[in-house]
């Protein structure tokens, strides 16, 4: 029966191609077999899950869920790769390589392979951050702390379930609670789909930092300096809060561009050759090619694809003692920016302590003194910043985080499934949730019930023993703010 299930859709898409069908059937299945190799890949060889759990989590959420039951995948130990199909049609494959995480492979090219050696690059000093935490979990001592762990890993009568994977609470730059799921410990890196996005943020802020990129200046994209290409006026910063007008809408569908850029060998150039759609600056639509428009630019910048990784740990990872992050990277050697970077909980902790502590790794300030504030207030009438969501807006989504208890001044990375970095200066907080919950809002107001818990917790006399100027809380306006000066370019 399946073996006609099987002839009969390749006759139909076939069909629809040869038709000229704008929208193909292929491409998406290709999209969902390809998003299942990757993440099986990424999963199994990089994070040590079982492949047939992940398997089992892949093909519920949205999107697959609709082909799970033509889904196959074969994961090869020796040759450290996995192939995913429909029913043997439509396949995909993604392969691992030590230090690097996984690569999709397309055809028969090879995909750029790159040369670091990545234990060399960790830093054997100590970092400039100081240590957030022991070597062993840290269990909550306050009772009210304990229960919002609790609440955070149970679990619903009915789906969506939760699946939280992991939780770290860090207040004044320590660690005072977290909790991880079987299988998982400290040091196992954990998938954060588009908080990557947010890291690609650092490294941006690092070149400004550096005086090599300002947000203000034209993208440096060769492709659009055409004296009549209306894309030269495209600027990083429009990049950034993806308002650059492109045609680059993400809609999850398996036919919209961002589906579509995961299909290609060089994701930056599909995204490059889009073309304008919408007015600079005017709207914004939520956008991963866009991200990739700014890996290639951080990419181009620093030299190519092993300066990037170079880079990055020199930078960013070694100064914050993150020591556990795989950085991927696509078939020709660019960062996958808007969505593969594995670190482990307390790394991307410590990730969100450099945003908590206003850019500063201990006394080292990796970011511009501005750019903190610049990338975490919101963009036109959205709750959309850059590179993060923010609650600094008028937005109903912000005011909505707000009443279930995420406070005024918080911004926060996030990606699919729920994964969440919040950051909440206001309370010198930083909380942490990794998971694989299908709710459609990635299980919002479970973190947002993981929060206001853990701010109620830390009334307890315990935590309010601390200096009296230790304790700031902020007014933070709403709506868009005008950049700072110093991140202009001059006219």
């Amino acid at each position: 029966m399946r073996k006609w299930i099987a002839l009969a859709l390749a006759v139909l898409i076939a069909a629809l191609a040869g038709a000229g069908i704008h929208f193909r059937p292929d491409r998406a299945i290709r999209v969902a077999t390809g998003y299942v190799a990757h993440n099986i890949c990424s999963k199994a060889f990089v994070s040590g899950f079982d492949p047939q759990s992940v398997f089992a989590e892949i093909s519920d959420r949205a999107g697959i869920r609709r082909l799970r039951h033509l889904l196959r995948f074969d994961l090869d130990r020796t040759a450290r790769t996995v192939n995913a199909s429909t029913l043997g049609l439509f396949r995909s494959r993604a392969a691992f390589h030590e230090g690097f995480g996984c690569v999709d492979v397309h055809g028969q090219d090879q995909p750029y392979l790159l040369k670091n050696d990545v234990e060399a690059l960790k830093a054997k000093a100590p970092p400039s951050l100081p240590e957030i935490a022991g070597p062993t979990v840290v269990e909550p001592s306050d009772p009210t702390l304990k229960a919002a762990l609790d609440h955070a890993f149970e679990e619903p009568a009915a789906p969506p379930f939760r699946r939280t994977k992991a939780v770290v609470v860090v207040h004044d730059g320590k660690v005072i609670a977290e909790r991880y799921a079987p299988g998982v410990g400290i040091d196992t890196p954990l998938l954060g789909f588009s908080m990557t996005k947010s890291v690609v943020n650092a490294l941006i802020g690092i070149l400004t930092q550096q005086g090599l990129v300002t947000p203000s200046m034209p993208a440096p994209i060769p492709e659009w300096r055409g004296a009549h290409d209306p894309r030269r006026e495209i600027e990083v910063e429009h990049l950034m809060r993806m308002t650059s007008g492109l045609d680059l809408d993400e809609t999850n569908s398996g036919f919209d561009p961002s589906s579509r850029m995961f299909l290609e060998d060089d994701t930056a150039a599909y995204a490059v050759n889009s073309k304008m759609s919408a007015p600079l600056g005017k709207r914004w639509a939520y956008s991963s090619p866009t991200t990739q428009i700014l890996a290639r630019i951080v990419r181009d910048a620093v030299g190519g694809p092993e300066q990037t990784l170079a880079f990055a740990w020199r930078e960013l990872f070694n100064p914050l003692g993150m020591r556990s992050v795989t950085l991927e990277f696509d078939v020709t050697g660019t960062l996958q920016g808007s969505t593969y970077m594995l670190a482990s909980a307390r790394d991307w902790a410590k990730f969100g302590l450099l945003y908590l502590n206003d850019g500063f790794a201990g006394e080292k300030r990796i970011l511009h003194p501005d750019w903190v504030d610049f990338c975490a207030a919101a963009t036109l009438d959205t709750d959309y910043a850059a590179g993060f969501w923010t609650n600094r807006s008028e937005h109903p989504h912000a005011k909505g985080r707000v009443r279930a208890g995420i406070p005024r001044d918080a911004f926060f990375a996030s990606g699919d499934l729920g994964q969440r970095i919040m950051i909440i200066p206001s309370q010198r907080l930083v909380v942490v949730r990794l998971g694989d919950s299908v709710d459609p809002t990635g299980d919002i107001m479970g973190v947002a019930r993981l929060v206001k818990e853990v701010i109620a917790a830390m009334q307890e006399p315990s935590f309010r023993d601390g200096p009296k100027d230790q304790i700031r809380n902020l007014e933070i306006l709403g709506g868009a703010r005008v950049p700072p000066s110093s991140l202009r370019a001059p006219e």
